[in-house]
Formats: structure tokens, sequence, C-alpha cells
């Protein structure tokens, strides 16, 4: 399918709440995978009846949360009443976690406002069960904010943990290159840098990643109308230096279901969360995509392409439609 999106579902209501008709779950209902491996819910995270709902028992060795930045792309709340409802997500994600686990959070930085709602959060973790592990700054292709200031070209990304997690240091299945000369060091009475005293070109992933590309339209694992997706390589690196294969990971803010798709890529389990059901389709159509074809996205397509060329209303609300389309290249998944 060419040229087929859907807008971003956060702005344009209309299309979003034209789409729940076509949502499986509903609040407090979960969809549990045919083949047993993952589960998702339309459940509130900050909710713990909910969260002990989607766990039934069983505790995870990984969580990687990627909550609302309380941003201008989101329902923005007061500062104070967005850390009091992360104080509720992080104490469900603790009681969810195993004795030894590890705990990412993705959380923005707005340099136009005390970097909030960083620091509040990070002063607000001392007092979690948690302990400090990294503080990871992944580098986006696009920034914004160039007119007098350096533009902003990074995420964060805050590694916690509980007890003694397992971590997996594997140099192998990183594509961070070499960027950095000069790295002098006397070997054999002969001064070296750092290119001549290894033959690989890259490096094992440390706490900055310059090499994982930003989601965009022309990508496979693109899913169009989703505002806040978080590239496989990222959710990877994660899953496989915090998990190991088998291992159940929980992720309380599905989204565009980065995490999922991810688990299910490296043989991991997930159990997983929106408060939204038409982001909880997503997830279980991208699953199921991923499943029958082995694509990772919709690229310039969508979730809802049949939906929309059917439902008159929804084609109204949608936009442009592409003007030629084969019925064998729509995606059913």
């Amino acid at each position: 399918m060419m040229n087929f999106p859907i807008p971003r579902l956060d702005k344009n209501t209309e299309v979003r709440n034209c789409l729940l008709k076509y949502s499986r779950l509903k609040e407090g209902k979960v969809w549990y995978d045919p083949i047993g491996k993952h589960r998702i819910g339309c459940l509130d995270a900050a909710n713990m009846a909910d969260v002990r709902k989607l766990m039934d028992g069983e505790k995870a060795v990984l969580a990687i949360q990627d909550p609302p930045y309380n941003l201008v792309a989101f329902e923005e709340r007061e500062q104070c009443d967005f850390i009091q409802w992360c104080k509720k997500w992080i104490a469900t994600t603790e009681f969810a976690l195993a004795v030894n686990g590890s705990l990412y959070v993705w959380l923005g930085a707005d340099q136009k406002d005390g970097f909030q709602p960083l620091p509040d959060f990070m002063i607000m973790m001392r007092d979690t069960p948690f302990q400090t592990r990294s503080f990871i700054t992944m580098r986006n292709q696009r920034g914004y904010g160039t007119a007098g200031n350096w533009m902003a070209v990074r995420q964060e990304l805050l590694y916690y943990i509980k007890g003694d997690p397992v971590f997996n240091v594997d140099a192998e299945y990183t594509d961070i290159p070499k960027i950095l000369r000069g790295y002098y060091k006397e070997v054999n009475g002969q001064v070296t840098e750092n290119f001549e005293r290894s033959k690989s070109e890259n490096i094992r992933a440390g706490n900055v990643w310059v090499d994982i590309q930003q989601v965009f339209y022309r990508m496979e694992e693109n899913v169009n109308g989703c505002y806040a997706q978080k590239p496989l390589k990222s959710a990877e690196r994660i899953i496989r230096a915090s998990s190991n294969e088998g291992n159940l990971i929980i992720d309380f803010f599905c989204h565009s279901a980065s995490t999922l798709i991810s688990a299910e890529m490296n043989k991991r389990r997930c159990y997983t969360m929106d408060s939204d059901p038409v982001y909880c389709e997503v997830a279980i159509r991208r699953l199921e995509r991923f499943r029958q074809t082995g694509k990772a996205g919709w690229q310039n397509g969508n979730p809802f392409e049949r939906e929309i060329l059917s439902d008159p209303e929804l084609k109204s609300l949608a936009g442009e439609i592409p003007s030629v389309v084969e019925d064998n290249q729509l995606s059913l998944f």
C-alpha cells in the first residue's frame, strides 16, 4: 500500500472516536495471545487492581515504561500532579517486577521549562526501592528549537534496578560506530589511538546511543496515527541487555507496541497495557501483522485501511484516500 496514512490520533479526536467501534478491547478488559505468550490490557497503569489483573500473579524481570512526558503533545498537568501520578505507576511497576528486576523509563526534558519533568521525576525516584544505574541519551536525527538555541536532538532514558538483575554484556549486536578519535594509550612503548587498538569498526553500547534511526514514514516499522513511537532497535537493545529468552517483560504505556513487537522478535513474553482501546487495537493488529507477514509496521499505510475504505464516516474523516487501491495490497492485519 502506497501513501495511505491516517492523522495523529491524539490530535484528530474525530477519527480516534470513529475507530473505537473497531477496537476489540473495552476498558478493564485483557486480550490474551492465542499462543499464550503475550497479554494486552485496556487498563490504567496507575491502578493497582488493573495491574494485578494483567499480571495474575506473575512477575517480570524487566519494565520498559514510556509515559506521556507532560509536554505540548499530550494533555498537560500541573507539575506536582504529574509527579503524583508518576508515583502511582512506579508503585505498580515495582509490584509487577521480580525481586531482581530492571526498569527503563523514557522521559522528556523541556529545555524551555526548567528541563521538566525530568528533574522532578529523578528526585521523586529517590524515595522508591529503585537504585539508579545509568542515564542514557538517544540521539534523534531530527531536532527542534534551532532558533537562538542549540538544536534538541536527544531523548532521555533512565535506567534503574532493584536487587541484582541480569545484564548481558553483548558487543556484537551494536551498530554504534567509532565516531571519536583521539583516545591515546601507550602499548608496548608505542602510542596508539583507539581506532588502531581494535579491528572492529563498532563499539559496545554505552549510555550515548547515536546509531538508532528515529521512526519516520518511510520505515517499515512506522505506525501511522501514533505520535510517540520508539524505534524497535531501542527496545531490542534494552531487552537483550536486561532479560533472557523466555523472560517476561512489562510495558504499561503500550501506544504503538514497540516493546511488544521487540519482545516477540527476541523470544521474550510481554504483558502490556494502554488506557485507550484504539491503541490496544493497534497493538493487537501490529502483532498479528508481524506474525502473518513478517512486517513490523505499515510504512506509509495504516492499521485500519480496510475499515476506512468500507466506512463512509471514517473515510470522510481520515482525509485523502489513494486513488488506486488494489484489494490484495490492503493490510488485513
